[in-house]
């Protein structure tokens, strides 16, 4: 996996102590021979639990913006706590949990179905919420950078529009599965959430799998037919928009 920088290369993980996730997607090689800029794009979980430390790193980053994909009451659970930064908030509610703990009452909650619930969940990212994620371009291309990008875990919502992002600027599939599975290296969960579910559901969904992400790329294939078509008509990024964000977020 692509965690560590080539030499010279600012981290790509940043090791805050109140937000586990925060990630620079920087540094990735594209197919046209460019790479994405250092210190412009992060993703991250909520910014709701930062030190004082913490909030100096985020400051001398220089981030400006943040995009919330978080829900009404996650985001009222974990405000950002840097007051310089402008929140724009892309909901998405989360499902998942819900979800579990009605098949938990059923008697039918195991693993296996959990993994199905969050790929389900997936699938409804392209189906029924992206207008958030064509907002969020909309706002990339107002080169608001630095910027950050997260949800709660900052793995989910955060890592489609992640993935998203870096489709869009050119980067190989498979550096974009690297970059999304990092959060298996550096999420830690708040052993305080959902303790009521069983501890193999609580792995199901406080990780990342490859087959999370397949499963947005299977419903982008059968709502739109292939990626390009959705980032076109799904995203509304045209060439113009495409040639802009290459041009504020690639370097040679």
């Amino acid at each position: 996996m692509q965690d560590s920088s080539p030499k010279d290369s600012p981290a790509r993980h940043l090791a805050l102590q109140g937000a586990s996730n925060f990630r620079d997607l920087g540094g990735y090689p594209t197919m046209d021979g460019r790479t994405t800029r250092w210190r412009h794009i992060f993703r991250s979980n909520h910014l709701g639990q930062l030190t004082a430390a913490d909030i100096e790193v985020v400051r001398a980053l220089g981030v400006r913006s943040a995009f919330d994909f978080r829900g009404v009451e996650e985001r009222a659970a974990g405000i950002c706590v840097v007051d310089e930064i402008a929140v724009h908030s892309l909901p998405i509610e989360p499902t998942v949990v819900a979800g579990l703990r009605a098949e938990l009452a059923k008697g039918t909650l195991t693993a296996a179905v959990a993994l199905e619930l969050m790929r389900e969940s997936y699938r409804n990212y392209v189906r029924h919420n992206t207008h958030s994620f064509r907002a969020l371009f909309g706002h990339l291309l107002e080169d608001r950078a630095p910027l950050v990008i997260h949800c709660t875990a900052g793995k989910d919502r955060t890592g489609f529009a992640s993935a998203l992002i870096l489709h869009a600027l050119g980067v190989a599939d498979e550096v974009i599965a690297e970059d999304y599975l990092l959060t298996n290296r550096h999420y830690k969960r708040d052993p305080s959430n959902v303790s009521d579910l069983p501890a193999d559901v609580l792995d199901a969904i406080g990780s990342v799998e490859a087959s999370y992400l397949a499963a947005a790329f299977e419903a982008v294939g059968s709502e739109y037919g292939d990626l390009e078509t959705y980032l076109r008509d799904g995203l509304k990024l045209g060439t113009a928009e495409r040639d802009a964000l290459k041009a504020r977020y690639l370097q040679a």
